[in-house]
């Protein structure tokens, strides 16, 4: 548990860093990894000097053989060859140590080492390197190499190794430049006589130096490459999330009611999409807010209307003697009451309908039979107003998805509106068919119509035309707008058309998808 919460801690630390910072650490580490190459090369050198180690044993053994039993003088005339030619320093020593022969000395030496100061920079920078690298894999400290004055045995501690051993034992130095030098000692003869061969192995430190300097080319080149795709790739991500994020805080300050929410359309991405949705949530959300702004206003006007007419048919019911004169100003209240009653139920609808279609689940019902049925609850209701509404369906499977209770609302709502408008003895009729993958249902009335100029208004709330003889306030101009919320709700639509026999009337139409078939 507690390395659990200490990891899930580490990783909300990261929270905190930007995604500049995010996609320049991911991509140094995959070339740190790359850089990890340089440990390869320091085993790389190790096998290589094991190689020259074994070779410097074999080369003393030879040698050592070369000169056991030798006089003086073939002695020395054997270092003189062997050493030019096997770019060699081979030094012969005395059982007690004394100097015997140095090739060096009997022929042109076939290396000198290398002054450091007497280099140019980027060998000084290629030491640098080496020491930085040592420093990284953990290399143990070398011995630095000293030129000595008189060469005597006893400055050398694998002569008394070897000498102990009577094998032949192997060092590794430093030169001044940092190059090996490898010598190898060895007893010659029965006489106690010790050989000594120096190498200064620069093509070692050369291979190894090559090999460090191309990966470090070509770790730094891939480094700034990185770094430079790393920038580009953030600005791809950062600059436009940052543009979204200040037009965001904007929008929620509310200080500027025409903040434009960049839609980046040449961005075919993701972060395109998030832009392109996030400037479509943002204006539904302005248009949800004007809405709701525009719908209090509304109701404030449309409750203010009866209220005033209400107070003032109360305050001339105190100063009305004449009873006839009071029965119909308290007529008038009680109107007026109804109608604030009607208009406080049909604005609560009307609040209720977006939150209420949100939650409920929509399924598969058949509108036939939904429209069927609330024709048939309908039927006292008709006879009452005159009117007489009538069903019929076209066939086709009329199954769509979707609430059965707000259906049912609209078609209410529709057949309302067309039986306040029908004449008495009027025929109101209901019709669905399915065809296309949609699904239509229709109510029609054989009332005045909607004028072409009101075809729009009409699905405004609080917004209605009404019959000159229909009562004042009797309807709140609520329905149409609550019906055609519903249907949008759906996917649907809610329109207006003209009656196909060309005679007076209106119809509106409710236009659903119909149901896929994994959906029925």
């Amino acid at each position: 548990m507690t390395t659990r919460f200490a990891s899930r801690r580490r990783v909300w630390r990261t929270r905190g860093l930007s995604l500049t910072v995010r996609i320049l650490a991911v991509n140094v580490i995959a070339l740190a990894l790359l850089a990890g190459g340089f440990f390869y090369l320091d085993s790389y050198r190790n096998q290589l000097l094991e190689e020259r180690f074994k070779l410097a044993r074999a080369e003393a053994e030879i040698a050592a053989a070369a000169l056991a039993g030798a006089k003086i003088a073939q002695q020395r005339a054997l270092l003189a060859q062997i050493g030019p030619t096997q770019r060699l320093r081979l030094t012969l020593y005395s059982a007690k140590g004394g100097l015997i022969a140095d090739s060096f000395a009997l022929a042109p030496p076939p290396f000198a080492f290398v002054d450091p100061t007497d280099e140019p920079w980027f060998k000084t920078a290629a030491r640098w390197l080496d020491r930085a690298v040592e420093f990284v894999v953990g290399t143990p400290p070398i011995e630095r190499f000293r030129a000595l004055p008189q060469p005597a045995a006893a400055n050398w501690p694998e002569i008394e190794r070897a000498r102990s051993s009577q094998h032949a034992e192997v060092e590794l130095r430093f030169a001044p430049d940092r190059t090996p030098v490898i010598t190898a000692a060895i007893p010659v003869g029965s006489k106690g006589e010790m050989l000594l061969t120096m190498r200064n192995a620069i093509d070692v430190t050369q291979s190894v130096r090559d090999a460090r300097q191309t990966l470090a080319l070509i770790v730094g080149f891939a480094l700034l490459l990185s770094i430079q795709l790393s920038l580009f790739l953030a600005r791809t991500i950062v600059q436009p999330l940052r543009v979204l994020v200040r037009a965001a805080v904007r929008v929620r300050l509310g200080r500027d009611r025409a903040v434009v929410v960049p839609r980046l359309p040449d961005r075919g991405d993701e972060i395109g999409l998030l832009a392109r949705a996030f400037s479509d949530m943002t204006t539904a959300l302005r248009e949800r807010i004007d809405a709701v702004e525009s719908f209090a206003a509304d109701v404030a006007h449309e409750l203010k209307n009866p209220l005033a007419s209400l107070s003032s048919a109360l305050e001339s019911m105190d100063k009305v003697e004449d009873p006839q004169l009071r029965r119909q100003l308290a007529a008038i209240a009680a109107h007026d009451m109804r109608r604030i009653d009607r208009l406080i139920t049909e604005i609560a609808a009307a609040s209720r309908i977006d939150a209420e279609l949100t939650r409920v689940p929509f399924a598969a019902l058949d509108l036939a039979q939904t429209a069927q049925a609330v024709v048939g609850a309908r039927g006292m209701r008709a006879e009452q107003t005159g009117a007489d509404i009538r069903f019929a369906f076209g066939g086709g499977t009329s199954i769509v998805l979707g609430d059965a209770l707000q259906l049912e609302r609209v078609l209410e709502n529709l057949l309302d509106n067309a039986v306040s408008f029908s004449p008495p003895g009027g025929v109101v009729e209901v019709a669905v068919r399915a065809d296309g993958g949609r699904v239509w249902l229709t109510v029609s009335d054989q009332g005045p119509g909607i004028p072409d100029s009101e075809r729009t208004r009409v699905f405004e709330r609080f917004h209605s035309v009404r019959p000159a003889n229909e009562a004042f306030g009797a309807h709140s101009g609520l329905g149409l707008a609550i019906a055609r919320t519903i249907a949008e709700a759906h996917d649907g639509a809610l329109t207006i058309a003209d009656r196909k026999d060309g005679g007076p009337g209106a119809v509106l139409v409710l236009d659903l998808p119909m149901a896929e078939e994994d959906e029925k």
